[in-house]
């Protein structure tokens, strides 16, 4: 990493056998548990100033410097921005007149988000900012990749979910009807990975995202066109994204691993091939390339590709979304570009599952925190931390990985009075395995000699030697590291959820994986979150729960406490046995934000914050709900148009019954493992003895006003302030950067 993300001060403790260094300034030695002030639902983004930090932070130097986001062009100084609109018309139709009539372009317009990406002039963003119908202005900044083994350590191979699983058969939930979109740097789907039984391909479609019009910097255009369905203009538009029959899919190698790790399948006709079933192998995969053959990306056309699957959710029961990928970001999640289009996605229904980021570590730090990326930083997410499995299939050993990203989140806003907020929302959500997985790797479609993905071939002594196999064509393996790989085994978790209950709702999901996750000794919230994946608990739990409650959410009959458990069904014991060993659940959720509850309530009674429309964190309520295209030969309710966003005044969030953490995990202090540090597996024992404040009226927003929320790190706490780790250059998922050069973090920090 650059020396410039290096802190202030260096302070050491020892904790057990490990050495723990965490870089903090001065004027943090001590923490503390503050309560928030009372905050109006609307203020966060009625009020905080509307261009991003890293954006105006560029202007404000007087020259902006040269970055990906912005260029001389013909002596004038141009950024590229991604726009959110504040205004009733969707289609931005007078902003972008107003853009281009100031010598700028619009390149991308993104109704279904309230989005456009445009290039102006440098000095045009005052005024630009200036007007009432934009919300916010954003670099367009780059993004970039964040009973086999998986099975086993996963707890996929119990009674609950595959009674047996071999290189040829399995029987048991596989991710059957369910859709998996994958962003990435592309998806090779004759690799024979993604086979069904009978011999079908599995990757449904092969679509690129990436975007020319933004290459050329082009000036003086609106080049948008609208996409109603069945229009000449969708058909064109999806035309120019196929990549179908493209004989390199993905040059990089980064994406087919990625979607091999979720839903791989490993009908292999050689016989030293290994076992590396993923964790949904008949689950559909539908490509959407977002990064280049470097995988290299922009924000912009990660946005595309998350509209994309949103407009196309229903028609193609997508029900998952895997990122693993990430950007640098000063902003809150409520002004972030990638976090307002993953929170989108959410509101349609798909379970959005993020990759944490890889920047665990600093030179000069053992332990970083404040490091998670966006849009990870999202509270409607999945965020996936990532954990060693140690080469065994046996759980005891498992540790959360130092290259994984702590959290709290660190994007901020500054209010109208110049007031900065900072997020500090608890992250990750959980952890997954993520060290040295081996999974398909991306080849040219051709036959003969082996034309490797360039990550595969830049690094073949580390990730594809040390397999020891004979690597043949549509049966090639490699091994990678990093959260990259552990979110797509949440998000092949995710699918067999569903299959098990199509009726789960994004927020039911997260607090299910949670709720039933392993704690892992000595590691705290901000480290593994609520603990490490427990694929038989979360089937196991998801199995009891009633299968119309999206439904019903959805149409408004289920109303705050009714009962969500299936008829006959019961709460489930709340533990589990994976190979041979058992242990308890977590017990542990986060809603919120930054709040922890527990008890069996948050499941045998409905709470209004499983509806995925609603999303709350720093004492924000807002609802986004989508807008459907309607119309002569439109199916009804399918293909989302755009989304309103409004602040909620009055609404019940949780019932009586729901446990609050909150008090039980105490002032924040690094030193006393407390509050934000507390050690999960400690909370997780007291509330399985007990302890916690059980809720007697519930949780209730009240005229816009929330009275308590949640665990807050004293503002004196200075982390990884939005990780500007090279002026805006990627955070990459699976990289780690070093002054400057780029190694694969599944060579470097590859942990034993």
């Amino acid at each position: 990493m650059n020396s410039k993300m290096c802190f202030t001060v260096l302070i050491e403790r020892r904790v057990g056998s490990r050495l723990w260094g965490v870089a903090i300034t001065s004027a943090a030695l001590l923490l503390g548990l503050l309560h928030a002030p009372v905050v109006h639902a609307g203020n966060a983004y009625g009020q905080a100033k509307k261009v991003a930090k890293d954006l105006q932070d560029a202007l404000d130097a007087g020259s902006t410097p040269a970055k990906n986001w912005a260029r001389d062009i013909n002596g004038v100084r141009h950024v590229q921005v991604l726009i959110t609109g504040n205004g009733s018309d969707a289609d931005m139709t007078d902003l972008r007149s107003k853009i281009v009539s100031a010598g700028g372009s619009v390149h991308a317009r993104f109704p279904g988000l309230k989005m456009i990406t445009a290039t102006v002039p440098a000095g045009y963003l005052a005024a630009l900012a200036a007007r009432s119908d934009v919300q916010s202005v954003s670099p367009n900044r780059a993004t970039q990749r964040t009973a086999s083994t998986l099975e086993a350590i996963t707890g996929t191979l119990t009674s609950n979910v595959r009674t047996g699983s071999t290189k040829t058969s399995y029987s048991g939930l596989d991710g059957t009807g369910i859709s998996i979109a994958v962003l990435d740097s592309g998806v090779m789907k004759a690799h024979e990975a993604f086979l069904d039984g009978s011999g079908n391909v599995r990757v449904k479609r092969n679509l690129t995202m990436l975007n020319t019009t933004l290459a050329s910097w082009t000036t003086g255009v609106d080049a948008t066109t609208s996409l109603m369905p069945g229009s000449s203009a969708q058909t064109s538009y999806l035309a120019a994204l196929a990549n179908d029959s493209n004989l390199t899919q993905d040059a990089y190698g980064h994406g087919t691993h990625v979607a091999a790790v979720a839903a791989g399948r490993a009908k292999y006709y050689s016989a030293g091939t290994p076992d590396t079933t993923g964790i949904a192998p008949n689950a559909n995969i539908y490509d959407v390339k977002v990064l280049n053959d470097q995988g290299i990306g922009t924000v912009s056309d990660a946005i595309e590709g998350i509209q994309l699957v949103i407009y196309h959710a229903k028609e193609l029961n997508i029900r998952v979304l895997n990122l693993s990928l990430a950007a640098s970001s000063t902003e809150s999640w409520q002004t972030d570009p990638l976090c307002a289009a993953v929170r989108s996605a959410t509101a349609a229904g798909i379970t959005v599952v993020v990759a944490a980021g890889n920047f665990g570590q600093s030179p000069l730090s053992p332990t970083v925190y404040g490091a998670v990326s966006s849009p990870g930083n999202d509270p409607t997410v999945i965020t996936v931390g990532s954990a060693n499995f140690k080469n065994t299939t046996t759980r005891g050993d498992d540790v959360v990985n130092n290259f994984s990203s702590r959290g709290p989140t660190r994007g901020a806003f500054t209010d109208a009075a110049g007031v900065r907020h900072v997020d500090n929302l608890i992250k990750p959500d959980l952890v997954a395995p993520g060290n040295k997985i081996v999974a398909a790797a991306a080849t040219k479609a051709v036959t003969g000699a082996l034309t490797w993905g360039s990550l595969a071939s830049q690094y073949s002594t580390q990730l594809v030697a040390p397999l020891g196999i004979t690597q043949v064509y549509r049966e090639t393996q490699m091994m990678l590291s990093g959260t990259s790989i552990a979110a797509p085994v949440v998000a092949g978790a995710v699918a067999l959820m569903l299959q098990a209950n199509p009726g789960l709702t994004p927020p039911l999901i997260k607090a299910i994986l949670q709720y039933t996750a392993q704690p892992l000794a000595g590691y705290n919230l901000l480290e593994q979150g609520a603990g490490y994946l427990n694929v038989d608990g979360a089937v196991t739990l998801a199995k009891v729960l009633r299968t119309d409650l999206a439904n019903a959410i959805n149409a408004g009959t289920l109303s705050a406490g009714s009962s969500m458990l299936a008829a006959g069904k019961v709460m489930p014991p709340r533990s589990s046995t994976i190979n041979g060993t058992a242990f308890n659940w977590s017990r542990i959720a986060f809603v919120g934000g930054n709040n922890l509850v527990s008890g069996d309530a948050l499941f045998t009674k409905f709470q209004p914050v499983w509806d995925p429309r609603i999303s709350w964190a720093n004492g924000v309520v807002r609802q986004r709900d989508v807008v459907y295209w309607s119309g002569t030969g439109i199916a009804a309710n399918t293909y989302a148009k755009s989304f309103t966003d409004v602040a909620l005044t009055n609404q019940t969030l949780l019932t009586s019954g729901v446990v609050s953490a909150n008090a039980l995990a105490g002032t924040s202090s690094m030193f006393g493992q407390t509050g934000v540090f507390s050690l999960t597996p400690t909370l997780s024992a007291w509330l399985i003895g007990g302890s916690g404040a059980t809720l007697g009226t519930g949780l209730i927003l009240s005229e816009g006003l929330i009275l308590s929320e949640g665990l807050i790190l004293s503002e004196g706490l200075i982390l990884s302030e939005g990780l500007i780790l090279s002026e805006g250059l990627i955070l990459s998922e699976g990289l780690i950067l070093s002054e400057g050069m780029i190694l694969s973090e599944s060579v470097k920090l590859g942990e034993r």
